[in-house]
């Protein structure tokens, strides 16, 4: 590897000598235009679309974070009409069925 790099320019400096490799993008850039990130090396192009991808992400997230207070929402109303259903169709039977006399 020490020999590809002696050999390679920079991809933006074309008269300085890359000292790294990106991995992402796996172009060579010099010690100005490569940086760490996280442990590993990168260049700023590859560093900003993965900061665009981990800013972008959160707000998927929050949709999901949601998802369970939609859920109950959604439980709460189909409980709620169920036992107004219900409540209603008792509410229909006639007296006489209450009294017993309907099974006399």
């Amino acid at each position: 590897m020490a020999s590809v790099l002696g050999d390679t320019t920079c991809a933006i400096h074309p008269d300085r000598q890359s000292v790294a490799r990106c991995p992402s993008c796996e172009q060579f850039f010099c010690s100005e235009c490569i940086t760490e990130h996280e442990g590993e090396l990168t260049c700023a192009n590859c560093l900003k679309s993965s900061v665009e991808e981990v800013i972008a992400a959160p707000k998927e997230k929050r949709l999901l974070h949601l998802m369970p207070f939609v859920q109950l929402g959604v439980a709460l109303v189909l409980g709620w009409l169920l036992f107004y259903l219900v409540a209603g169709t008792l509410a229909d039977i006639p007296d006489e069925f209450h009294d017993g006399t309907i099974w006399e």
